[in-house]
């Protein structure tokens, strides 16, 4: 199964789209994406403030570091060497 990351234009569109009154479902099908992920987004990243996008892609940013392939993805040497051995 193949997905993609929500970018941060798209977490800004959510936000806009909230705002605006707009319910998760009629987000998701305004932005093409599953229902599930805008819910995910959603309960991952609102706070006491409400949904912040710019601070949304901070803690997305900060998650993906801990991913098990992180260490895979920062460094082109670093996945030559790990295909190689």
């Amino acid at each position: 199964m193949t997905y993609q990351h929500l970018s941060q234009t798209e977490r800004y569109q959510i936000y806009i789209l909230m705002k605006d009154g707009k319910t998760q479902t009629q987000i998701a099908q305004l932005m093409d994406r599953h229902k599930s992920t805008i819910s995910r987004e959603l309960a991952r990243n609102t706070g006491l403030k409400g949904y912040r996008p710019k601070q949304a892609c901070l803690l997305a940013e900060e998650r993906s570091l801990g991913c098990r392939n992180a260490a895979q993805i920062t460094a082109d040497n670093g996945i030559r060497q790990k295909i190689a051995s």
